[in-house]
C-alpha cells in the first residue's frame, strides 16, 4: 500500500502542473481576447466617428450645393427676365424711332404743302398773274413730294411713286431726301421687275451720296441682284466693298454671312 502511495505520487503532482498551465493559459486567451475586443470597439468607435464627420459635410455639401441651385436658377430667372425687359425696350425705342422718323416726314410734308399755299397767297412782287399763282401752289416741297411717293410705293404704285420720286430729284436736287429718294427709284425699278434698272439705280446712291444711310443698304441690295441672276463673283465683289467701306454698318454683318454662304 505504501509502494503504491509512492507509485502514485509522481502522477498526482504531473496532474497538479497539467491544471496549473491550462488555467493560466486560458487566462492568457481571455486577456487577449478582451485586448481585441477593446481595440475593435475603440477601432469602431473611430470608424464610427470618422463616418460622422463624412456624413455632416455630405449633408453640408448637399446644403450648398442646394442653396447654389436656388441662386443659380434665381440668377438665370433674373437674366431672362432682365433680356426680356430690354428687348422689350429695344421694340419700343425702334417703334418709337420709326413713328418719329416717320411723324418728322409727315411734318416737313405738311411744312411744305404751307409754305406752298402761303406761295400761292403772296405770289413775288410785280406777278399778279393768276397763272404764276396756280403753279407755285401745284409745285409740292421735296418733303412733300417724298411723303406722297413712298405712300404710292407703299400703296402698290410703283409707277406713280417712280415719278413722284423722278420728280423729286429733277426740282430739289439738293435736298436731304434725295438720297432716300435715289434709292426708292431702285426699290420702284424692283417692284416693276425691271433688276437691270434697280440695279443703275442703286448704283446711283452710292455713286452720288456715298455717306448717307442708304449708301450701305443700296450696295446690299445690288449684291442680292446680282446673285439672284447667277453672278457670285459680282456678288462677293459688292460684299467686300461694302464690308471695306461700311464696316460697322448693319449691312455689313449680312454681307459678311452671305459671303460664308458664296463661298
Amino acid at each position: 500500500m505504501r509502494r503504491l502511495a509512492s507509485a502514485l505520487a509522481p502522477v498526482a503532482l504531473l496532474a497538479t502542473g497539467a491544471c496549473f498551465a491550462t488555467h493560466q493559459d486560458v487566462q492568457l486567451l481571455r486577456n487577449d481576447l478582451m485586448r481585441m475586443r477593446a481595440e475593435a470597439a475603440h477601432a469602431d468607435s473611430a470608424r464610427s466617428a470618422q463616418l460622422g464627420d463624412v456624413i455632416t459635410s455630405l449633408g453640408t455639401a448637399r446644403d450648398s450645393l442646394k442653396t447654389l441651385s436656388a441662386n443659380l436658377a434665381k440668377f438665370q430667372g433674373d437674366v431672362r427676365g432682365d433680356l426680356y425687359a430690354m428687348g422689350q425696350q429695344l421694340i419700343q425705342v425702334q417703334e418709337l424711332t420709326g413713328q418719329s422718323q416717320q411723324r418728322l416726314q409727315e411734318l416737313r410734308a405738311s411744312l411744305d404743302q404751307r409754305n406752298a399755299q402761303m406761295g400761292a397767297q403772296q405770289p413775288p412782287p410785280g406777278d399778279t398773274s393768276a397763272a404764276a399763282s396756280a403753279a407755285a401752289a401745284a409745285v409740292p416741297g421735296p418733303n412733300q413730294l417724298f411723303d406722297l411717293s413712298l405712300k404710292q410705293l407703299q400703296g402698290g404704285s410703283p409707277d406713280a411713286a417712280l415719278t413722284g420720286f423722278q420728280t423729286l430729284l429733277q426740282q430739289y436736287p439738293t435736298s436731304d431726301v434725295a438720297p432716300d429718294a435715289q434709292f426708292y427709284i431702285g426699290e420702284a425699278f424692283s417692284a416693276q421687275g425691271d433688276s437691270a434698272a434697280a440695279d443703275s439705280a442703286y448704283a446711283k446712291v452710292v455713286a452720288q451720296y456715298p455717306q448717307s444711310a442708304r449708301a450701305p443698304t443700296a450696295l446690299y441690295k445690288r449684291a442680292l441682284l446680282m446673285i439672284a441672276r447667277g453672278n457670285s463673283t459680282g456678288a462677293r465683289a459688292e460684299l467686300t466693298r461694302l464690308i471695306r467701306q461700311y464696316p460697322h454698318s448693319d449691312e455689313a454683318r449680312l454681307a459678311r454671312d452671305r459671303l460664308k454662304e458664296l463661298k
